[in-house]
C-alpha cells in the first residue's frame, strides 16, 4: 500500500516541532514538506552542517517520514508577471527592491538552491534516499493573463509565452538534472499548465526534459471541465508525486461561474469550491484504479483545504477515506483459477 502522508503548506502556521506530532495523531505516515514557515527552509538546509539531520530526527520522534518537498511560492515567481501580491508569498530576500526581473532571477536561483537541498535532505534520510527525489512547486506563467482571448490574442504571444518558460526553467532544470532530483509541476490555473492540453505543450517547449513531470492533483482539473482520469493515464510516465484533494463543482446559486466572479471560497453563490476528502466530486476510486494501472507507488499526500470545515477534523478524515480506498493491483489474473491445466 502507498504511503499516505500529508502536505504541510496550509498549517505553516504552526511550527514543524508543534505539527508533527498533530500529523502523527491524525493517521498520517509522513509529510509533505513546504518551503515555507519553518517546515524546510532551503538556505538553512544548504548552510547548517546538522539541520537535515535534525528534522529527520523531529520526524522519526514521531513516527513519521518524508517523501517530498514542495516549493510552490518561489516556483511562482520564476515565469510570473511580478506584481504587489508576490511580495506577501516571498522572502524579502527573493523580493528585494521589487524590480520584476530581479524577482524572478532571485526565484530562479532559489530554485536551483531548492534541489540542491532536497538532495542533501534526502541523502540524510534514515535508510537511506528514496529512488525518486521529488521537489513539487508552481512554474508561473507570463501568459496566464491571455487566457481569455479578448482583445484577441496576437500572433505569436502564446508561443512566446511557452518560450519564455523554456528559457528560464531549462537552467534551472539542469541543476535538478546535476543533483538527480526532480521537478513535479502542480498543473493548477495561473500556472504554464493548467489542463492536458496545456500540459502538453509544456512538456514539448521544454523538450520533454525528464526531470519535468506533475504532482498530479485532480481538484484544480475537474471543476474546469478538464477529464482528471484521462491526466493520469496520457502523462504516465510524468507522475511523479500525487496529491489528494478533493473539490466540488456545481453546487453554487449561478450567481458565480467557473471563474469564481472575485468571490471568496466558501462563499455560496461560488459554482465550485474545494472540499474534505471525500465530501467534493471527485471520482477517486478510478483514480485509484488509474494510478494502478500505471504503476504509480508514490505516496498519497493530501492536501487539505475546505474553508467550511475545522482543519483537524478535515484532515483526520481525510486520512481515513484514503486508507480506506487505496488497494494494492492484483499480481494474478483473477480467472487464472479457472484454467484447468493450471
Amino acid at each position: 500500500m502507498r504511503p499516505v502522508t500529508m502536505f504541510t503548506g496550509q498549517w505553516a502556521d504552526l511550527t514543524l516541532a508543534e505539527l508533527a506530532p498533530l500529523v502523527k495523531k491524525m493517521g498520517y505516515d509522513g509529510v509533505e514538506l513546504a518551503c515555507w514557515g519553518d517546515h524546510f527552509e532551503v538556505q538553512r538546509a544548504l548552510n547548517e552542517p546538522d539541520y537535515a539531520k535534525q528534522k529527520w530526527a523531529l520526524l522519526q520522534q514521531h513516527g513519521l517520514t518524508c517523501h517530498a518537498i514542495s516549493s510552490h511560492l518561489v516556483g511562482q515567481a520564476v515565469c510570473d508577471r511580478i506584481d504587489e501580491r508576490h511580495r506577501n508569498i516571498l522572502s524579502p530576500e527573493i523580493w528585494g527592491d521589487g524590480d520584476a526581473e530581479g524577482v524572478r532571477q532571485r526565484a530562479a536561483k532559489e530554485m536551483m538552491d531548492t534541489a540542491r537541498a532536497a538532495r542533501k535532505f534526502f541523502d540524510a534520510r534514515p535508510g537511506g534516499a528514496p529512488a525518486r527525489v521529488v521537489v513539487n512547486g508552481f512554474t508561473g506563467s507570463s501568459i496566464w493573463h491571455l487566457l481569455y482571448s479578448f482583445p484577441p490574442v496576437v500572433p505569436g504571444q502564446i508561443d512566446a509565452g511557452y518560450q519564455d518558460f523554456a528559457d528560464r526553467w531549462a537552467p534551472i532544470l539542469k541543476v535538478f538534472d546535476e543533483v538527480n532530483v526532480d521537478f513535479a509541476l502542480e498543473v493548477h490555473p495561473t500556472e504554464i499548465a493548467f489542463d492536458i492540453a496545456s500540459a502538453e505543450r509544456a512538456l514539448q517547449a521544454i523538450g520533454r526534459n525528464k526531470r519535468f513531470g506533475f504532482n498530479y492533483d485532480p481538484s484544480h482539473l475537474g471543476y474546469q471541465g478538464v477529464d482528471y482520469v484521462k491526466f493520469i493515464r496520457t502523462f504516465a510516465d510524468r507522475i511523479y508525486h500525487c496529491h489528494v484533494k478533493d473539490a466540488w463543482w456545481g453546487h453554487g446559486n449561478g450567481e458565480a461561474g467557473v471563474f469564481g466572479g472575485h468571490t471568496d471560497f466558501a462563499d455560496p453563490r461560488r459554482y465550485w469550491d474545494f472540499r474534505s476528502v471525500g465530501r467534493g466530486d471527485v471520482n477517486f476510486e478510478e483514480i485509484i484504479v488509474a494510478l494502478n494501472d500505471i504503476g504509480y507507488q508514490g505516496p498519497l499526500s493530501v492536501e487539505w483545504e475546505d474553508s467550511r470545515m475545522d482543519r483537524v477534523h478535515g484532515a483526520t478524515e481525510s486520512c481515513q477515506y484514503v486508507r480506506a480506498l487505496d488497494f494494492a493491483p492484483s499480481k494474478v489474473a483473477f480467472d487464472a483459477a479457472f484454467d484447468k491445466k493450471g
